[in-house]
């Protein structure tokens, strides 16, 4: 299923939760997390659904990535889509994402990228795997890449690709 482009997104409504309290080292993380995820609806289609932001640590990560993907480490962030069902009259849900603390942190450490800046771009590629994106093969690894980086690019934002080795080019 590939995912639809479109003109003008509908509203979205965000909830952001903080699970943990190594959040309240980065204050404007919630701010951030709301202005990824708006500027991604605003160049997809959401159908004026919600999503649902998850600030968490290390711990409840790995347990959610071993329980639901077989793999028993944390990882920077999980997307759950939501199945298309939903009550009469309510918001469609398009899902979860749960964001790690720690694991983020340390790839800003390792990388040398700024926090807020990698939380923005893990925020987008988490909702565009909430909206049908993946990458799995080379050709969706190339269009989301794509994507995640006109998104940046509507922040204001660096390219997250373009630090990338160019030595195989």
């Amino acid at each position: 299923m590939k995912p639809v482009l479109q003109q003008r997104a509908s509203p979205l409504q965000i909830d952001i939760q903080t699970q943990s309290r190594l959040w309240d080292a980065q204050p404007l993380a919630a701010q951030t997390v709301r202005e990824a995820i708006s500027a991604a609806a605003s160049m997809l289609s959401t159908a004026g659904g919600e999503v649902s932001i998850l600030l968490t640590n290390d711990s409840v990560i790995r347990d959610l990535n071993r329980d639901w993907r077989g793999i028993d480490k944390p990882t920077n962030v999980l997307s759950f889509p939501a199945s298309d069902l939903r009550p009469a009259g309510e918001a469609r849900s398009l899902g979860d994402i749960i964001i790690a603390f720690e694991t983020l942190e340390r790839e800003c450490d390792d990388e040398n990228r700024i926090f807020l800046h990698h939380l923005a771009h893990l925020t987008v590629h988490g909702f565009l795997h909430l909206i049908g994106y993946d990458h799995q093969t080379d050709v969706q690894a190339e269009e989301m890449e794509g994507l995640e980086s006109k998104i940046m690019k509507r922040l204001d934002l660096p390219d997250p690709y373009s630090a990338r080795d160019l030595g195989d080019a």
